[in-house]
C-alpha cells in the first residue's frame, strides 16, 4: 500500500496515575464530567493524564529548536487529501485532491495527546463546561486567539465552522458529528454545542478537534469550492510557495499565537515542510537518494530490503531507523464493490480470495517482513479471536437466526497455504464455493446463469501493485476467474473511489485508539450509500447497524470490546474484503539532519510536527537546512 489513512511514550508520575486511578476507577463514561465547569480536557473514560497546569507534553522536547526544513512525502492523509497529486488546497470537502497537512494551517478547539488514547486537551478552548446529561458543552475560548491576518478568532467563527462543516464537510466529518444539533455562540468567547443523544461518547472529541475557519472570510466565497486560493487560518502554518500537483511547502508562522501554549511547546519545530507529489515510486526513492527528499517512509519490502545501498547510506549520511507501530486498531485489504451483482454473494468474495497465496507472496516478495491480517480491527484488543467470549455472545444470540452458524464459531481467519504460490487444495476449495455460488464453466471461463463472465478488475494508482496482484490475477485464471490489473492517475483513482466506481480496490485506514465512531464510517447501511465514505465495499446489514446503535450507551473498555469483536465476526463472515497483511514497525530512511524525543508517543507518529532540525548533525554531513 502506498500509505494509510488516518481517521496519530512517555513517563507517567506516579501521582499523576495514582491520582487517576483513585479519581475514575469504575465510573461510567463522562460521568467524572457530568455537571463539571472549567474542565482543561476530556477523555472517554475520563483517564487524563495532564493536570490543569501542565507545561508539555511529554513526548516533546520543549527546548527542541526551531528552524530548518523537511522534505517529505506524506505515509499518511486524512478526507480528500491524496499523497500523489493536488489540484485544491480545501482538504476538508468531497470535491477535488488536496495536499497532506493542509490542517497544520488551522487551529481547533482542543488538541490530543498522542501518548492517550482519547484525551484532548484546550487550543482554542481554553476550558469546557459539560452539562448534567451530557449533551450541552460549552467551550470558553482564549481571548488572545488571532488568524494569520490579526482578526480576532471568536466564537461566531467556530459555530460557522462547525456547522458548515456538518452541512458541507467531507462524509468522514459530517457523518461523525451528524448528533450534533447545534453549535451557537452566546458572546464573542463562548460558544455552546449540543447533541442529540444519540452521539457516541467519542463524538464530542471528534467536534472539538475540527478545524476553525474565518467566517468572514468565507462570507464571500463558497465553503466547497475548488480553489488554490491560500486560505485564512491560525494555526501553526500558512500556504507557502506551491506548484500544482508538484510540491507545496508549509511557513511556520512567526508571530503564531499559540505558540507557547502547554499543549504546542516542544512542536512545530521547522520553518519549512515540503511535501513533494510523485505518481510513481521510483522517482520518489530517486528524490530521496539525491537528498531533495530528506524524509521518507517506506512502504516497500523488497526496497527497504535491496536498495537502501546506495553511497549516502553507506557513509553514513542517510540512517534506516525503525519505529513502533501504533497501539491503534488498524486495516488493510482488498475490498469488493458489494453493489455490483457479481459480487452479492459472499462466497463468490471468499472463493476469489482463497486465490490470493499470502505465504508465496510473504517469501517471495516481501522477504518475510509482514503477518497476515485478519480483522478490521487488527494489532489491536477491539479485534475477534478465537470463538465468541460470553459478552460477545450475548449481543449476537438475539440475531441467530439471521447470522451464519460461522459467527458463533471460531473467528474467521484466511487459511494458510502451503507457500507454492499456486496451492491445489487451495484452489479447489475456490472453485467449490463459486460453484455454491452459482458459477459454471463454459469451457474456459466461469460464467452465471445468463453468461455473464465473472470479472475482476483491481483498481490501482501505483505500478507497485502489479508485482503482488500479477500472481493473484494468475491464479484466478486457472479457477475460471477473468482477473485484471487497471492502473489510473490518483486524481481518477480517488474519483473513482469516492463514486464507488471500481470491482475491487487495495486501501489501509487507521482507526482512533477508542473506535467508538470507526464501525459506523466502515459499516454501516448509512455510510454505504454515502459517496467518499470509508463504507467501500458496501457492507448493509442490519444487525451490524443494530450493533452499531448500541455503542452509544457504551460504559466501559470491556464493553467496547465486546461490541467492536461482535461487529468484527459479523462482518468478517460476509467476506467483503481480501486481507492484507501488516508490519509492527515503520520503517524510515532519513538523511542525518533531525532529532527526536524518544520513545515516541503511542497513538500517532507525526515526525514533522514534533521532530527538529539539527544543525551540528547537518553541518557534519554537508547538508544546509
Amino acid at each position: 500500500m502506498t500509505g494509510r489513512r488516518t481517521a496519530g511514550l512517555t513517563r507517567r508520575t506516579a501521582l499523576q496515575v495514582a491520582g487517576a486511578g483513585i479519581a475514575f476507577a469504575g465510573l461510567p463514561p463522562w460521568a467524572w464530567a457530568k455537571g463539571k465547569t472549567g474542565l482543561h480536557g476530556l477523555s472517554v473514560f475520563g483517564d487524563l493524564k495532564y493536570p490543569a497546569d501542565f507545561e508539555h507534553f511529554d513526548y516533546l522536547n520543549p527546548d527542541a529548536p526551531k528552524g530548518g526544513r523537511m522534505n517529505f512525502q506524506a505515509p499518511n492523509w486524512f478526507f480528500n487529501q491524496s499523497p500523489q497529486t493536488f489540484n485544491t488546497l480545501n482538504g476538508f470537502v468531497l470535491r477535488g485532491d488536496a495536499p497532506p497537512r493542509i490542517e497544520l494551517v488551522f487551529d481547533t478547539l482542543m488538541v490530543r495527546a498522542t501518548d492517550e488514547p482519547d484525551a484532548i486537551y484546550g487550543l482554542v478552548a481554553e476550558t469546557v463546561d459539560v452539562s448534567d446529561d451530557g449533551n450541552v458543552f460549552t467551550f470558553h475560548l482564549r481571548p488572545e486567539a488571532r488568524f494569520h491576518d490579526g482578526t480576532p478568532l471568536t466564537a461566531n467563527d467556530v459555530a460557522f465552522s462547525l456547522n458548515i462543516l456538518k452541512e458541507l464537510g467531507h462524509p468522514n466529518i459530517s457523518q461523525p458529528i451528524s448528533p450534533m444539533a447545534s453549535a451557537e455562540a452566546i458572546d464573542q468567547q463562548t460558544v455552546v454545542v449540543t447533541l442529540d443523544g444519540t452521539q457516541t461518547h467519542f463524538t464530542i472529541l471528534t467536534i472539538a478537534g475540527l478545524p476553525v475557519f474565518s467566517a468572514d472570510y468565507y462570507a464571500d466565497q463558497p465553503f466547497d469550492a475548488s480553489t488554490l486560493e491560500p486560505p485564512l487560518g491560525s494555526g501553526p502554518y500558512t500556504v507557502g510557495r506551491l506548484s500544482a500537483g508538484r510540491f507545496i511547502e508549509y511557513d511556520r508562522a512567526a508571530d503564531y499565537w499559540a505558540a507557547d501554549l502547554p499543549v504546542n511547546v516542544g512542536q512545530f519545530n521547522f520553518d519549512a515542510i515540503r511535501i513533494d507529489f510523485y505518481k510513481e515510486r521510483q522517482a520518489a526513492f530517486e528524490a530521496f537518494k539525491k537528498g531533495d527528499t530528506t524524509y521518507r517512509e517506506e512502504f516497500t519490502s523488497k526496497t527497504w530490503a535491496l536498495e537502501y545501498n546506495f553511497p549516502a547510506v553507506t557513509d553514513g549520511r542517510v540512517k534506516k531507523s525503525l519505529f513502533p507501530t501504533e497501539k491503534r486498531p488498524s486495516l488493510q485489504g482488498w475490498f469488493f464493490n458489494t453493489r455490483r451483482r457479481k459480487f452479492a454473494d459472499p462466497r463468490t468474495r471468499q472463493g476469489i480470495g482463497l486465490a490470493f497465496d499470502f505465504e508465496w507472496t510473504n517469501r517471495n516478495l516481501f522477504y518475510g517482513a509482514y503477518a497476515r491480517s485478519a480483522s478490521f480491527f487488527e494489532k489491536s484488543g477491539y479485534a475477534a479471536k478465537g470463538p465468541p467470549a460470553e459478552g460477545e455472545l450475548a449481543l449476537l444470540e438475539p440475531y441467530r437466526d439471521q447470522l451464519p452458524d460461522a459467527v458463533f464459531g471460531e473467528a474467521y481467519v484466511p487459511p494458510a497455504s502451503d507457500g507454492s504460490g499456486r496451492d491445489r487444495s487451495m484452489l479447489r476449495r475456490a472453485s467449490d464455493l463459486l460453484t455454491e455460488a452459482g458459477w459454471q464453466h463454459d469451457g474456459n471461463w466461469l460464467v452465471d446463469s445468463a453468461g455473464e463472465r465473472l470479472t475482476v478488475e483491481f483498481l490501482t494508482r501505483a505500478a507497485v501493485f502489479e508485482r503482488v496482484l500479477s500472481p493473484f490475477v494468475e491464479n484466478l485464471r486457472r479457477i475460471g476467474v477473468q482477473g485484471s490489473i487497471r492502473q489510473v492517475d490518483p486524481a481518477q483513482f480517488q474519483a473513482r473511489t469516492d463514486e464507488f466506481d471500481f470491482d475491487v480496490i487495495g486501501t489501509a485506514l487507521s482507526l482512533s485508539a477508542t473506535p467508538l465512531d470507526g464501525p459506523r464510517l466502515l459499516f454501516s447501511s448509512e455510510a454505504a450509500g454515502k459517496p467518499g465514505s470509508y463504507n467501500w465495499s458496501g457492507v448493509s446489514s442490519p444487525v451490524v447497524d443494530e450493533l452499531i446503535v448500541k455503542l452509544q450507551s457504551v460504559e466501559s473498555q470491556e464493553e467496547l470490546r465486546a461490541l467492536t469483536r461482535a461487529i468484527d465476526r459479523v462482518v468478517r463472515n460476509q467476506h467483503p474484503w481480501i486481507p492484507n497483511w501488516f508490519s509492527t514497525d515503520h520503517r524510515v530512511a532519513h538523511w542525518d539532519i533531525f532529532g527526536w524525543q524518544d520513545p515516541k508517543p503511542d497513538y500517532f507518529f507525526a515526525p514533522e510536527t514534533t521532530w527538529w532540525f539539527d544543525r551540528d548533525k547537518a553541518a557534519a554531513i554537508g547538508k544546509a537546512g
